[in-house]
């Protein structure tokens, strides 16, 4: 007995001496909040107070070193982020997560970005304020990896930590620009709608036909293959950070606020991902103050906002990537056809490491458009060559420039002249500011082609018919400087025309557009808690249209009682997409089942990756719309369905589909039982344990696919609802009272397992609520966290 209770004693020591060992090795990850830290290179010491939701108030003598500050303080927040984003690019994902991330690695590393990347360094100006405050950013990260404590994320994976060069910023960049773009998604596939099925079923996309558009005519296949868009698919959702998707911004002016000072509010909609994608920070020095958005990696801020102005983003939506069928020479397969001849393919050997294995190699062919997508999807099976022509890559490369001046404008010309610089992507670029102006600049290179090209299509890249002819002038660009209507705003919509024709681009439907009109236009007495409730709002103006033209040609006579009460509530409903409704998700399934019986026989394997686009939601209400249709027909049977038919088989389907799956009481199907959110981080792929270590969620939400308060999901056959982004931040600024402007995060400030900001807005977000936006000296010096950084001699 006296020996079990010494093993029992021992046991307990053990089991003590390794949770107290475990509490204090965790401790020494703990992002510093408090305390003296030593900085090399600073010409003065600087203070960082951190407020209660963990941002850094930066106080500094000059700009020099609060970015050096801010390299550091976002480093030990981030460094993890910052590891993944920047490997994308140059292709080193499977280096640290191993072989199933090659062919990520090996699309990405092929696109040019790394090349690109080169060539804007090089044409840099050393000398520039923009360049100079970049590396005191960089050497403040690099100074954290040298002296901060390593996140666990490092240790778990066994990465060892490296110094980070501008390369990095610019190929952050660079995979922000692509993630933007929806034309991978979708050219390839219409092309092979149009092939493959022919005209009548492109024009009813709303896709414009002329005969003119020059085409490599292929051998005629009923099957839609959609290779390209797949593989695009798939690449998305293998990748371990957050890809950049759409956006809501609305600035007020001063004649429809109560106070008489303009109201700006934003929430880009990004990737939902742990950690958020913005990390926030506050710099102050006594010719400079910014309470600023940053990406990982990125010095200047992208979003922002300080006493005189404030600016935000969302997504143009513009088509800036264009696919050439080229034709190589059948003598030599290094060669391809030009107007002027055969040329020399550009060839770039690659190599990608993989984690525990060899490397591996591949080659990379460039004709005069770009890349040759054959040789890095391997998924494409179509012999052809398929160049891709962007933009991004094409031009010269000022987006460091853009965003260094878009934060250091002093007036709203300063600010549109940062504007003009942007070639890529195309972004709408929203303002305000305390002298009550109010713009939108949709910026970004915009260009013509002849007047009958379709660049909605794979283009002809030998002929030479199909190239660029124009670029056009910024001016040219959408954009409006105090309207007489009093507001600015943008919802990925398309834009007016420009340079005489509707501009061609991935825009999304009108839904959120539709409803910030109707709200904005509502009322002249605008506050910003009437702003903070608008950008949750979950009402679709449009979902009630689109029911009634479902719902008006069903046959109820022989309705079994739940298909009746399923009737009557999308017949009642208002558009709400509140979590304790059930009409959210009888139309959501309802949507699928249409979809699905409408373009699934001509589709096939395709239609799952026609669920992915832009172009299926802009094709909903203009489908639901029509009588006659070639698409209503099924192509699997001998007869030819009608719109009707269609839709009875659709709406019963959904109604026998929600019985199986949520039980016979229609009051039981509500939103949260099949919609929530989970905020994965990429570690938790690894299994369970590292899920429930890292994640944060899942939640159940309000919301839905294009409403105000946007959060989006990949329609599918399971019947549950994913979301997998949303609003990356809601900002509401007000310049009547700059001190209480209000934001949030969807999970927490830091990307530190071990902080206390890790996800400690998690639930205000989902809840609609928002934190002040600290700029008052004297609130910011009441954090109980503050941070003194002294010279290091």
């Amino acid at each position: 007995m006296k020996v079990f209770k010494k093993t029992l004693k021992i046991l307990v020591v053990i089991i003590l001496l390794i949770v107290v060992g475990g509490w204090l090795y965790s401790r020494s990850l703990h992002p510093t909040y408090h305390g003296e830290l030593e900085l090399a290179n600073l010409s003065d010491e600087v203070t960082v107070y951190f407020d209660n939701n963990g941002v850094p108030h930066i106080n500094a003598q000059n700009q020099k070193d609060a970015y050096r500050t801010l390299g550091y303080v976002h480093a030990q927040d981030r460094l993890w982020q910052m590891e993944l984003i920047r490997r994308i690019a140059p292709g080193r994902l499977s280096e640290v997560l191993g072989k199933k991330l090659v062919e990520v690695d090996m699309f990405f590393s092929g696109l040019g970005i790394e090349e690109d990347a080169h060539k804007a360094i090089e044409k840099l100006d050393k000398n520039s304020k923009a360049y100079q405050f970049t590396m005191a950013y960089l050497d403040g990260i690099n100074q954290f990896i040298d002296e901060g404590p390593t996140p666990i994320e490092f240790l778990l994976l066994g990465v060892k930590k490296e110094k980070y060069n501008i390369n990095d910023v610019y190929n952050v960049f660079g995979y922000m620009s692509f993630s933007f773009a929806m034309a991978q998604k979708t050219d390839p596939l219409l092309t092979e709608i149009k092939e493959k099925l022919g005209n009548a079923y492109l024009e009813e996309l709303n896709i414009p036909i002329n005969e003119n558009t020059a085409i490599i005519k292929n051998e005629k296949n009923p099957q839609i293959n959609a290779e390209v868009s797949r593989a695009m698919n798939q690449i998305y959702e293998s990748l371990p950070v957050s890809a950049f998707i759409g956006s809501n911004s609305w600035v007020i002016g001063a004649d429809k606020t109560q106070n008489g000072k303009v109201i700006f509010a934003n929430d880009p909609h990004i990737g939902f991902s742990q950690p958020s994608v913005w990390y926030q920070s506050h710099i102050k020095t006594p010719d400079y103050e910014m309470y600023g958005y940053n990406l990982a990696l990125t010095p200047f801020a992208l979003l922002g906002h300080n006493r005189n102005y404030a600016y935000g983003l969302t997504m143009f939506e513009n088509d800036d990537i264009d696919f050439y069928f080229e034709e190589n020479n059948p003598n030599n397969e290094n060669e391809y056809k030009t107007s002027e001849g055969y040329k020399k393919y550009e060839l770039l050997e690659k190599t990608i490491k993989i984690k525990d294995q060899s490397d591996t190699t591949f080659q990379v062919k460039i004709s005069q458009h770009g890349p040759i997508m054959n040789e890095l999807l391997k998924e494409i099976h179509d012999k052809r060559p398929i160049a891709m022509q962007w933009i991004y890559t094409k031009l010269d490369n000022k987006i460091l420039d853009v965003a260094y001046q878009m934060s250091h404008a002093s007036s709203l010309d300063e600010f549109k002249d940062g504007a003009k610089l942007l070639h890529a992507p195309g972004l709408n670029i929203m303002y305000g500011d305390a002298n009550n102006n109010i713009a939108w600049f949709a910026s970004g290179k915009l260009y013509k082609y002849r007047d009958s090209l379709n660049t909605k299509l794979v283009l002809n890249g030998v002929e030479g018919k199909d190239e660029i002819l124009e670029y056009l002038d910024f001016e040219q660009n959408p954009q409006a400087i105090n309207p007489g209507w009093g507001y600015v705003y943008s919802a990925n919509n398309q834009p007016d025309t420009i340079a005489g024709i509707l501009y061609p681009g991935y825009y999304l439907p009108e839904d959120r557009g539709h409803r910030i009109e109707q709200l904005l236009e509502a009322k002249n007495d605008w506050t910003k808690e009437d702003v903070q409730k608008m950008i949750f709002d979950v009402t679709s103006p449009i979902v009630g249209k689109n029911i009634e033209n479902m719902v008006g040609s069903l046959e109820t006579s022989d309705f079994s009682e739940n298909e009746q009460k399923a009737l009557e509530v999308l017949n009642e409903w208002n558009g709400e997409y509140a979590k304790e409704k059930n009409a959210p998700t009888i139309y959501t399934r309802f949507l699928y089942e249409f979809l699905k019986n409408t373009f699934e026989d001509e589709l096939g394997a395709s239609f799952s990756d026609f669920l992915g686009t832009h172009l299926m939601k802009r094709v909903i209400a203009v489908q639901a719309a029509k009588e006659e249709s070639v698409w209503w027909d099924n192509v699997n049977t001998s007869g030819k369905e009608t719109k009707k038919e269609i839709l009875q088989t659709s709406f019963k389907n959904t109604v026998s589909f929600l019985e199986k799956q949520l039980g016979e009481n229609i009051e039981e199907w509500s939103w949260n039982k099949v919609a929530s959110v989970e905020h994965g981080h990429a570690l938790a792929a690894g299994g369970k344990m590292l899920r429930n270590m890292f994640n944060i969620g899942p939640f159940q939400m309000d919301g839905g696919n294009e409403v105000i308060n946007n959060q989006l999901f990949k329609l599918d056959s399971t019947g549950y609802y994913k979301v997998h982004a949303g609003p990356s931040t809601r900002r509401v600024i007000d310049f009547s009272d700059i001190e209480n402007s209000a934001s949030i995060l969807p999970t927490g400030q830091s990307g530190n397992i071990f902080s206390d900001h890790y996800d400690d807005q998690a639930e205000k977000y989902l809840n609609g609520e928002f934190v002040k936006m600290l700029m008052n000296e004297e609130e910011i010096k009441k954090s109980k966290n503050k941070l003194i950084f002294k010279v290091k001699k």
